[in-house]
């Protein structure tokens, strides 16, 4: 574990080493200190924070219900802040808006990763990773999480740029696979193919997409391709238990909706299993399975971690909105066989 806590301060002290002076050079260029703040937290804090978590900690399980970071939390909403002003002033800071399109991604604010990924595009419209964030964001908005044309456009346009782009080809090959387009789905994740890490968690995944859009493109075994993922749903199954806080009882709404959901441990945080129900069903169950996945590139089989969740929606949207009720069981291993416990306790 020592080691651990060493390597995040080294991480730490080059980053620092890297940083400072492009933050001395900008300050007297006339740019907000948020700007900075908000770059030296997330490139300092975060890797010394992780050291610390996994020492004080010693499982990602446990990260359920820390309180101790809150304080770092704010420092970095300050920053955002500051950074906004700072792009009010200076609208055409390219460095300031991708800082801020990442930074929202990170912080799940997926509609303001959107905008500023938006803003970047204006002033550099050849930014392939722009591209790719846009049309993530924006699939992440809608209810049924499908790629639209304007997204597809851009992935087509970025991969062309960009054709090592790893995301912009998963999620190209998506919506070709979303608009029935099987022979192209399973030739744009061919691209991808080379790309992985042999053997690995992705790789498998992949490679079972293309063999399934071979199947739906051939037309003949589909069956066997259905039965290919009902066998992956059993290995991948989530067992979830939903209970609403008795504090929170009197804020529950006649026609609220419950969400039910796993996303990736890391990575893109669009989900891989969702369920929606009533609210008024609580206390419920459900289980999670790859029957659920809004898309079939993106699965619970296909990673080895999850982060499992539930809210109740006042507006029926999945996104969450202000005053909607949160809890959350951390992150948890796919394989896990007994029962995930959720107590709703938080408001949004």
């Amino acid at each position: 574990m020592v080691f651990y806590a060493i390597a995040a301060a080294m991480i730490a002290v080059a980053l620092a080493a890297l940083l400072l002076p492009l933050v001395l050079q900008g300050r007297r260029s006339g740019r907000s200190r948020g700007v900075f703040v908000l770059t030296l937290a997330i490139a300092l804090v975060l890797p010394l924070a992780t050291g610390w978590l996994y020492l004080k900690i010693g499982t990602p399980v446990a990260l359920n219900g820390v309180t101790s970071m809150a304080g770092k939390s704010l420092t970095m909403e300050q920053a955002v802040s500051q950074l906004r002003a700072h792009l009010a002033e200076k609208p055409d800071d390219l460095q300031a808006w991708t800082l801020l399109a990442q930074t929202s991604a990170m912080m799940h604010n997926t509609a303001d990763a959107r905008d500023a990924y938006d803003h970047i595009m204006k002033l550099d419209p050849n930014n392939a990773d722009a591209m790719v964030g846009w049309a993530e964001a924006d699939a992440m908005l809608k209810s049924d999480h499908v790629i639209g044309d304007r997204a597809v456009a851009l992935l087509k346009h970025a991969v062309q740029l960009q054709p090592d782009s790893q995301r912009g080809l998963w999620l190209l090959g998506t919506s070709q696979f979303q608009q029935g387009n099987y022979s192209a789905a399973a030739a744009t994740w061919r691209l991808l193919e080379p790309q992985l890490e042999p053997g690995s968690k992705v790789a498998k995944a992949v490679a079972e997409q293309i063999t399934q859009a071979d199947a739906r493109a051939s037309g003949a075994p589909a069956a066997a391709a259905t039965r290919a993922v009902a066998a992956t749903t059993q290995d991948a199954a989530l067992q979830v238990q939903v209970s609403l806080a008795p504090s929170l009882k009197a804020k529950l709404a006649p026609g609220d909706t419950l969400f039910i959901f796993a996303r990736p441990a890391s990575g893109p945080p669009m989900p891989l299993a969702v369920a929606k129900l009533e609210a008024s069903q609580l206390p419920t169950k459900v289980t999670l399975t790859d029957a659920m996945a809004m898309t079939p590139a993106l699965k619970l089989s296909s990673v080895a971690q999850v982060f499992v969740g539930a809210r109740i929606s006042h507006s029926g949207q999945p996104i969450a909105q202000p005053g909607d009720l949160e809890g959350n069981a951390g992150i948890i291993d796919v394989t896990r066989k007994t029962p995930i416990e959720i107590l709703i306790d938080k408001v949004h």
